[in-house]
């Protein structure tokens, strides 16, 4: 799997380097700067980009703002986005466009190899993949407070368990409840918030980021 790299902290990019070739990917391109991502993500067309927010040369945003570009001219270009900041209007832009294969990870909560490799890898799938604290951050900025204020304590850690792209199963089995248990808490959740449910699971979680971002109706 060829993989673009953005990380303006080099000891972090080369170390993100090694890590992904001894798991099997392949890092064509381990940039620095905005522009550098720009021009990596159009030569190398990888099957997916790690991607800091900032980077040079604004240290502001500019990681996710090449990363909104490059999605608009590829719809679904897998993006992980790894960083220490939660860019709450972006990262709804970058959500909510529909296509899936996003991921957003904050770097002080990725505990070990296994659990970034794997959120590549269902990144690159296709899937999404949130970390709790981002979602927690765009729910509680929602402009629809109201349906999200009436979720249970445990129907919103059902729903920031769906955000991740985790499936009935996986979500029963973090809860210790049973999967039929979720397929109710999952039913409620979407009736609260006006949404259809689904039976696919990445759907769904588009489905609440399309909420999150306003562009459902109700």
């Amino acid at each position: 799997m060829r993989v673009v790299l953005a990380e303006d902290l080099y000891l972090l990019r080369d170390g993100l380097t090694h890590l992904l070739t001894a798991h099997g990917f392949e890092v064509v391109a381990a940039v620095e700067t905005g522009p550098e991502l720009r021009a990596a993500l159009t030569e190398h067309r990888p099957d997916v980009a790690v991607v800091d927010v900032r980077l040079p040369p604004t240290q502001t945003d500019e990681g996710l703002q090449v990363a909104l570009a490059a999605r608009t001219e590829t719809p679904g270009l897998p993006i992980l986005v790894l960083s220490q900041h939660v860019q709450q209007l972006y990262a709804r832009e970058l959500l909510a466009d529909g296509t899936g294969a996003i991921g957003y990870l904050l770097k002080d909560r990725v505990f070990n190899a296994e659990q970034f490799v794997d959120a590549l890898r269902r990144v690159a799938a296709g899937g999404t993949v949130m970390d709790p604290e981002v979602i927690a951050k765009l729910l509680d900025s929602s402009p629809r407070r109201s349906g999200v204020d009436r979720l249970t304590p445990r129907e919103r850690e059902v729903l920031e368990l769906m955000a991740e792209g985790r499936s009935n199963a996986a979500i029963a089995q973090r809860l210790f409840v049973s999967e039929g248990a979720v397929g109710k808490h999952t039913a409620s959740i979407f009736g609260k918030l006006e949404l259809a449910p689904s039976d696919d699971d990445n759907r769904r979680v588009l489905a609440v980021l399309a909420y999150l971002h306003g562009t459902t109706g109700g």
